[in-house]
């Protein structure tokens, strides 16, 4: 069995759809798999028949120390690392590779249709038709 090896364009874009996939695959398995439980608990408070995490950021404590030590800059960061680190846990992280997924496929997908082409042109034949110099 002999397999005929592509053009650039037809490789790229047979890539970008492997990636796609893939990953959106990769997505819908970690979604399935995957439980919510919220990330850096402290422990668990128990009100009117269900459970509530305790969260470090919810204490009035936490938050006055933080504004103490670094002011309402460090209140706004704490706030945007935890945010962040909540994208690699639980459904979020699903979601998180299913973007990511979409963005490297298109990249991949865009970048081979915007390849210049590796046909020879009209215009180099043009310049000969009179001849050598």
């Amino acid at each position: 069995m002999k397999w005929k090896i592509p053009d650039l364009h037809t490789c790229l874009n047979l890539i970008s759809a492997v990636i796609l996939l893939g990953g959106l695959g990769s997505a819908i398995l970690i979604y399935q798999t995957v439980e919510n439980t919220p990330y850096g608990a402290l422990g668990y408070e128990a009100e009117g028949g269900s459970v509530y995490p305790i969260m470090p950021e919810d204490s009035k404590k936490y938050l006055r120390g933080l504004e103490l030590y670094g002011g309402k800059a460090n209140v706004l960061m704490d706030e945007l690392r935890r945010g962040f680190a909540g994208l690699w846990h639980g459904k979020s992280l699903a979601f998180t590779v299913a973007c990511l997924t979409i963005l490297i496929s298109f990249g991949v997908f865009y970048s081979a249709n915007h390849l210049p082409s590796r046909l020879k042109s009209d215009v180099h034949s043009e310049s000969n038709r009179n001849g050598p110099d």
